[in-house]
């Protein structure tokens, strides 16, 4: 299958370094590269992109709106959309999260981890550059190491419990089959039954929860 993917940035360079970067790939085709975010919205669903990159900073509408309108809350048909930005700060991390990122890059993470953010996003896991996703976690989720565990927890069997704490260290898939002895499919059923108990859209929010409920602290 070919991931079709959709560029939004204000500069031409990183355009066409990420579609020289993707369209290089056997399974990633660009469809599109625009310079706003009004472009954006208006390409990307009229072109139904598998996956959309998105600068923050953009003329028109910023790519935290625009990630808004295309995979937020309330949204009958999301698009999944990876944030690629300059600038490392946890406030954007946060909102873009918040308005349905399944990913967050800066723009220095390297053609691997593009290209591997791309390719989690279509297949519906999710992806942030390494260097900020604990700090991101814990910066957000203080009050629940200050309250202790949650009784939100209640909500999950031990075992949902189990594969939840491996998700938020940041294992696969197949990493957390391994540790906790199960097969890859019971793990993605144990995944499915806990978004779908803690209201989580994707890995990241399973995470998240983790951390703020308490069920990892360190």
């Amino acid at each position: 299958m070919t991931v079709r993917v959709l560029i939004a940035d204000d500069q031409e360079m990183v355009r066409v370094g990420f579609r020289m970067i993707l369209d290089n790939q056997p399974d990633i085709e660009v469809v599109a590269d625009v310079p706003d975010g009004v472009t954006a919205l208006a390409k990307a669903r009229e072109l139904r992109p598998d996956v959309c990159l998105v600068d923050i900073r953009m003329p028109g509408i910023d790519g935290l709106e625009v990630t808004r309108q295309l995979a937020g809350r309330g949204v009958a048909d999301p698009i999944k959309v990876v944030v690629v930005t300059t600038f490392d700060l946890d406030e954007y991390v946060y909102a873009a999260l918040e308005n349905g990122a399944c990913g967050f890059l800066l723009k220095d993470a390297g053609p691997a981890l593009l290209v591997e953010a791309v390719r989690a996003a279509a297949a519906g896991n999710a992806l942030i550059s390494p260097q900020i996703t604990l700090r991101m976690l814990q910066h957000f989720t203080r009050p629940a190491e200050e309250s202790g565990p949650s009784g939100e927890l209640d909500l999950l069997t031990q075992r949902e419990q189990d594969v939840v704490r491996e998700v938020a260290r940041g294992l696969t898939n197949t990493e957390i089959a391994g540790a906790l002895f199960l097969s890859l499919s019971t793990v993605k059923t144990h995944l499915a039954s806990v978004q779908n108990k803690i209201g989580a859209r994707n890995r990241v929010e399973i995470a998240s929860w983790a951390w703020r409920t308490g069920l990892v602290t360190a």
